[in-house]
């Protein structure tokens, strides 16, 4: 047996054990997680300056994107947020075992659906060291194992802050081991991709060549998205305060996130496009008018822009170049707002706020695993919800399938809840 194998074998044994978890335990292992980072700090600080000591070389040689880089540093912000992110998770209500419906089939027969840990997750992500954090938090409320496999470029970073939840969880009184595992290398995640016998989720936090490769070479389920390519379209009716407002936010908050708007869309009888293009470059957002690609993700202070001819032109080139991420409307008119938010084909359909609302951690979620621009299961921040499924448990007093096949009983089919 593998050494791969033999971690997932031993996640797959914790996963059973955090299943029946209480609450309590859970809310505690948060808790304590939380105040180990909070007190390691400046340990996982350092650990991220060697990453970044070794990352800025490849920048300069262009072996890594500016914005990758962005991404992997971690600030005084950033563990704010993440030591945050992992005490609100605690208060937030636990996802599992809720009574989804209550249906009595018959008289003493009574049908429950109940929500329920998926088992094993295996995470692939780049760049962000911040994952662990938020993902390990949400694996812990929500009974999961989670396999984590981060990029080479964060290593140090990401071993330290495994390393400090681990000791946390050991602090922790009935609380299983290898709930929470690593590994570092390619092999790794070849093995990791054909390990369908233990693991039941495989999500993917990269770009668009990662996830693409994971999803052609797997058997298990794959919950993620690709490119972020959201769009904002500017209505002929949009105020031009708001809408600079907006787009600004959504450009140049946090360019690199996947969040970011990548095209502006204009429509030809809004007024004040001159203004607006101005306002834009004076917050040095480089604008190019005709890409090589409507399908691009800058990640940089960089945004397409197209004037359109109507509404319906607009709505047409978002749903053919958007990748399914996040696109907002901004205008007065309420009813072309509701007709965008219909018939745009993205798993966040927005009116007048910024694309960087679509968040885990702003939707209230706690944080998120990632993005998912799926049609089935979980869509959008997936949070605790998106990573439990359901189980039906049926209880009787010695009820049998012949009694109604042969008329001497009868469903009626009792919804309760």
């Amino acid at each position: 047996m593998n050494d791969f194998i033999e971690i997932a074998k031993k996640a797959k044994e914790a996963s059973l054990k955090t299943a029946s978890l209480s609450e309590e335990i859970k809310n505690k292992a948060l808790n304590s997680i939380a105040d180990a980072i909070e007190k390691a700090k400046d340990e996982i600080f350092e650990a991220n300056k060697m990453d970044l000591a070794l990352a800025e070389p490849l920048v300069e040689k262009g072996e890594l994107s500016r914005a990758t880089f962005n991404r992997l540093k971690l600030d005084e912000n950033k563990m704010r947020d993440m030591i945050a992110g992992i005490r609100e998770i605690a208060q937030l209500p636990d996802p599992v075992n809720k009574k989804l419906f209550v249906r009595e089939l018959d008289e003493g027969l009574t049908l429950y659906k109940v929500s329920c840990p998926i088992g094993v997750l295996g995470i692939i992500f780049e760049a962000r060291p911040d994952v662990i954090s938020q993902i390990s938090s949400l694996a812990i409320k929500s009974s999961n194992a989670v396999i984590l496999k981060g990029g080479k470029e964060t290593t140090n970073t990401n071993k330290k802050i495994l390393s400090v939840i681990n000791g946390a969880l050991d602090l922790v009184e009935g609380f299983p081991k290898n709930v929470i595992q690593q590994v570092f290398s390619r092999d790794d995640v070849a093995e990791m991709l054909k390990c369908d016998g233990y693991i039941n989720l495989i999500i993917p936090r990269g770009g668009n060549s990662l996830v693409k490769f994971i999803k052609e070479n797997t058997k298990i389920p794959v919950l993620g998205h690709a490119d972020g390519i959201c769009h904002i379209f500017v209505d002929e009716s949009a105020d031009l305060i708001t809408a600079e407002k907006i787009i600004i936010d959504a450009k140049t908050q946090y360019p690199s996130a996947c969040n970011s708007v990548e095209t502006l869309l204009i429509h030809e009888n809004f007024a004040q496009k001159d203004e607006l293009l101005a306002a834009l470059q004076l917050e040095e957002i480089k604008l190019i008018d005709n890409p090589e690609s409507w399908a691009h993700e800058y990640g940089d202070k960089i945004l397409s822009f197209k004037t359109v001819k109507n509404f319906d032109e607009a709505i047409e080139h978002i749903n053919k170049y958007g990748s399914g991420h996040t696109d907002c409307i901004v205008t007065k008119d309420i009813q072309n707002a509701e007709t965008f938010m219909n018939n745009v084909d993205s798993a966040g359909v927005y009116f007048n706020v910024s694309t960087r609302f679509a968040d885990g951690f702003r939707y209230g979620f706690g944080a998120e695993v990632g993005i998912s621009t799926n049609k089935t299961h979980a869509r959008g921040p997936v949070g605790l919800e998106g990573l439990t499924i359901y189980k039906y448990k049926l209880t009787g007093n010695g009820h049998v399938v012949s009694d109604y096949v042969e008329g001497r009983k009868h469903f009626h089919h009792k919804d309760l809840t």
